[in-house]
């Protein structure tokens, strides 16, 4: 990194506390003292030849479901701000991210009990899409994005359960990462689904996504690698992806597939069978409202008014799905998740659209109606990925003047490792 951390910490910092800047909506809670102390303790090291690795001096920002020790963790919900109880240790992730350095700035907004691709909070504000401010920024790591794309932090750690650190990622125009789920400990993180939930940075690289990712699961940063693009299978997924996909994003992709495949990908189209059972599967009620609903039947019955009525409403559809229903689901998506892993088998990585609009506007989600609506299209070809046990990235790419669209390159469970170069050589490929 070309200057001490202090100093980006400080930068950071007059950014977050801008006025006219997005920093009060997208940083709910600002370290600055611990924060400076850290900088200066990794500048200590880095004077005296030492370092804790590439995370050394890095200033990260984490989302708002993280606990941190002797705090409430808000999961962006005014109802648990006041009725919580401070958080008795810092969450793994947390921990490890400070044992390799990081500097941790701020604590990002996100939609409440981050059950959202639209990144909207009627409590705390919601962040303005950096191309945009008058579009929503993406959730529901919503702050996390904004923060990362408008310099408050370096990178930012956020949560996916159904696309929230993708959705962001593309509307925001950079990196977002979802490992392979049981990659890095969810405990200390305020939960949507048991069954979904994985936790993944947001940065400006695949490189910083992959540094952070290493340290959260806790295993040792190696160099990224970028893999060669010649010979790389890559399978278009056809069909539903491209549903009402806007023009915007249809004309940045079909220049990301006319780079790919001169530069040596070999390019398939893939009809995916198993997508039409997913769907099937979910129509029972999904994972996320039914495990939500579990979490948060007795807080609605008590404060329901004082939550958001989108989540709300999306909360309270799982209490409508019975215990057989359920293990149905389960079993049947056991099922599918090992005949996706089978089906990928003779590939490299699938891709498609990270999301197929790009940001609403916020007068666009200002009705139940309306917001189900884009929402839904928000999620609707990330969230697959998380159904089907996946690790999943999301590129920015190219953008002329205008809004931002991502790709998202996907592997097989486990395959992290691989997908990290396999992203970085298409990175290099759009840069």
């Amino acid at each position: 990194m070309s200057t001490s951390a202090r100093d980006r910490l400080e930068q950071s910092l007059a950014r977050i506390a801008e006025p006219k800047g997005e920093g009060a909506r997208a940083c709910l809670t600002v370290y600055a003292d611990m924060a400076r102390a850290a900088a200066d303790a990794a500048d200590a090291r880095a004077k005296a030849g030492q370092s804790l690795g590439p995370l050394d001096g890095a200033i990260v920002s984490i989302k708002d479901l993280f606990d941190v020790k002797g705090e409430v963790t808000r999961a962006g919900s005014r109802v648990v701000a006041e009725e919580g109880r401070p958080a008795p240790a810092d969450a793994p992730v947390v921990t490890r991210l400070r044992a390799a350095g990081a500097v941790i700035a701020a604590k990002t907004n996100m939609s409440e009990f981050a059950f959202s691709g639209v990144g909207a909070n009627p409590h705390f504000g919601t962040p303005g899409n950096p191309f945009d401010r008058a579009r929503v920024p993406g959730g529901s790591t919503s702050g996390g994005g904004v923060a990362v794309a408008d310099g408050l932090c370096e990178i930012a750690i956020g949560s996916d359960t159904g696309g929230s650190t993708r959705i962001p990622a593309a509307l925001c125009g950079v990196v977002g990462w979802k490992p392979s789920r049981q990659r890095v400990p969810t405990e200390g993180a305020f939960p949507l689904s048991f069954t979904l939930d994985s936790i993944g940075p947001l940065a400006k690289s695949v490189a910083e996504c992959a540094a952070a990712d290493a340290v959260m699961a806790g295993d040792k940063p190696q160099m990224l690698q970028p893999a060669s693009l010649a010979g790389l299978r890559l399978g278009v997924v056809q069909g539903m992806p491209f549903e009402s996909i806007d023009d915007t994003v249809a004309k940045a992709w079909e220049g990301a597939i006319a780079a790919l495949g001169p530069a040596g990908a070999k390019l398939s189209d893939e009809t995916v069978a198993l997508i039409p059972d997913m769907i099937a599967c979910n129509a029972k009620g999904g994972f996320a409202p039914t495990e939500a609903f579990s979490i948060h039947r007795d807080r609605l019955k008590r404060r329901g008014r004082d939550v958001d009525q989108n989540i709300r409403a999306r909360i309270e559809r799982g209490g409508t799905v019975s215990a057989a229903d359920y293990i149905d689901m389960a079993q049947e998506r056991a099922r599918l998740v090992r005949a996706m892993d089978a089906r990928m088998a003779g590939l490299d990585a699938l891709i498609l659209p990270t999301t197929p609009i790009v940001a609403p506007r916020l007068d666009e989600v200002a009705t139940l109606e309306s917001f189900g609506q884009k929402n839904m299209l928000l999620l609707r070809n990330t969230s697959m990925m998380n159904f089907f046990d996946l690790c999943a990235i999301s590129l920015p790419l190219p953008r002329g003047q205008g809004l931002s669209a991502g790709l998202m390159v996907v592997a097989r469970n486990g395959q992290d490792d691989h997908l990290f170069r396999v992203a970085a050589a298409v990175e290099r490929l759009f840069a």
